[in-house]
């Protein structure tokens, strides 16, 4: 099922209408074709907002970033959950009967094994991993998935896809992606997830995934240097001219609604 172009125009202007606002932040209108539930796992649960039209056909997943894991004075926060709507607005945009967005752990949902590290140092950790692996594998079964990771969503997205092979991963999509967290670090200078476990070591198996990077000019919280120098030379980098990390990604959400 793809979107027509004059459909891809309407949504765009649907979606800046949703980042367009001033003061506070408007409610977000949630489509009646996606239902909201909470994937439960022995760990960690994950809130979930799917639509579920074709159940044989192939999934799209998008995995949220990292969301309000850090205030504007740089102090770990007591709730993660994201303030933004970027990635669940673009998710609920995509015309594939089978959309999926997925939260991180502990955003919007918590348990007692939300600690605040599970954000920070071991916002990555394998348990976390695991955990999200079994909340995809109870949505999607054996059926081919597409993943989209925002930020810190897509080395979720690349660390399931290359330590749970039994999750049949056609495509890795990222958008502003945290591919290489120790050159993220380092870049900025700030101390290593050091619970976390790390993309780098299956580059390997990573490589072999089909996958499009799509990296800002104007990003200056993931510049486009660090996935260019992490990505595979068989994958496909987009540079996205005027793109900051939270914004200026609208051109390319076609493309990316299209991306079976």
């Amino acid at each position: 099922m793809m979107a027509t172009r004059k459909d891809n125009r309407l949504k765009i202007r649907l979606f800046l209408m949703y980042l367009a606002v001033t003061g506070c932040v408007a409610p977000l209108q949630i489509p009646a074709e996606f239902k909201y539930s909470v994937a439960q796992t022995d760990d960690f649960d994950f809130a979930v907002w799917q639509k579920i039209e074709q159940p044989s056909a192939p999934y799209k997943i998008y995995f949220e970033g990292d969301g309000f894991a850090f205030n504007a004075y740089g102090q770990p926060t007591s709730d993660p959950t994201p303030h933004g709507t970027f990635m669940r607005t673009t998710a609920f945009a995509d015309n594939h009967p089978n959309v999926i967005y997925m939260a991180r752990a502990c955003q919007f949902v918590q348990n007692k094994k939300c600690e605040q590290k599970y954000w920070t140092t071991a916002r990555f950790a394998p348990e976390i991993v695991a955990a999200q692996a079994d909340a995809v594998k109870q949505i999607v079964g054996s059926r081919p998935v597409t993943f989209v990771g925002f930020s810190g969503g897509a080395q979720i997205a690349g660390l399931i896809a290359v330590t749970h092979p039994e999750i049949k991963v056609q495509k890795i999509i990222t958008i502003g992606g945290n591919l290489d967290h120790p050159a993220w670090t380092a870049y900025h200078h700030v101390p290593p997830l050091s619970d976390s476990a790390d993309l780098n070591d299956y580059r390997s198996a990573f490589a072999k995934i089909p996958q499009v990077h799509y990296v800002g000019t104007k990003d200056t919280i993931m510049p486009p240097e660090l996935n260019q120098n992490f990505a595979a030379e068989s994958a496909e980098i987009v540079v996205v001219e005027g793109a900051a990390h939270n914004d200026g990604w609208d051109e390319i959400l076609p493309q990316i609604w299209n991306e079976d």
